[in-house]
């Protein structure tokens, strides 16, 4: 029966430490140069750039891993199947939930479900991917909360990307309106106030979508900003400057009945 383990000397050890170490700092090295040049960067080429960390962190494990099994273990078919075996039913037993979840990484990474720079809600959990690791992804909320959300919800959850990979995402700006009004005038006037923000992405559409109601008229304002990282002052922005203007014409806004008689 062939031998499974090589003869582990202090050369053999010395040598696997040396590939650890050497592992680590390129993979320091490189997310803090890729986080580096990011932020000379925007747009679309800031997100590819940040992408590229998990990818690189798992192709530097990968090759670490390459190196060092040979150096513990007889580099033959047979001793490579049983290793691999046994690694596997261990994994499956006393770490399914954590192998499940580096599993779901690994296919996050591949099928790009969220990278870095990309704007995503799990499970009510809404905020910005600020780092995409082997076990789970980390959101900054926008309340400045850090969350982080193992892989193995992919499984499960639905996953809401409001950006995929863009650089710009849609903000929506809401506007209950008492149904006594001219609809097209007040279309116009909240399509003007997005044109004339500071924030708006002008290559991309500016829609006002117009819902009636029971008790009033529902305006739906939709654009983009120019940044997703700037879609909370875009929102505020078309909000109270749409207010101010549907104001000045004397448009009323809707009361809900079951608030003023709460208040009663």
């Amino acid at each position: 029966m062939t031998q499974m383990f090589s003869a582990f000397d202090t050369a053999a050890v010395v040598e696997v430490l040396l590939i650890l170490a050497v592992a680590t700092l390129l993979i320091v090295a490189g997310q803090t140069l890729l986080q580096w040049l990011a932020g000379y960067l925007h747009g679309q080429k800031r997100l590819y750039l940040l992408a590229m960390a998990p990818l690189l962190r798992l192709g530097i494990l990968v090759a670490s891993l390459l190196m060092i099994v040979p150096l513990i273990v007889e580099p033959s078919l047979q001793n490579m199947v049983a290793l691999l075996g046994s690694v596997g039913l261990a994994a499956g037993f006393a770490l399914k939930d954590y192998a499940s979840s580096l599993i779901a990484g690994i296919v996050a990474v591949g099928e790009r479900s969220y990278r870095n720079g990309d704007w995503i809600d799990i499970n009510g959990v809404y905020g910005e991917v600020t780092h995409v690791g082997m076990r789970t992804v980390r959101i900054l909320t926008p309340d400045d909360t850090q969350v982080s959300i193992p892989h193995l919800r992919l499984w499960n959850d639905p996953i809401a990307n409001a950006n995929g990979g863009r650089p710009q995402l849609q903000c929506v700006a809401d506007f209950f309106l008492d149904p006594a009004h001219d609809a097209a005038t007040v279309k116009a006037v909240l399509q003007d106030v997005a044109l004339t923000s500071p924030f708006p992405h002008y290559l991309e559409p500016i829609t006002v979508i117009v819902h009636e109601k029971p008790w009033g008229t529902h305006y739906r304002l939709k654009a983009y900003p120019i940044d997703a990282r700037q879609q909370f002052r875009f929102t505020t922005d078309l909000t109270v400057r749409g207010k101010a203007a549907l104001a000045r014409r004397g448009v009323r806004f809707a009361s809900a009945p079951a608030v003023a008689a709460q208040l009663a």
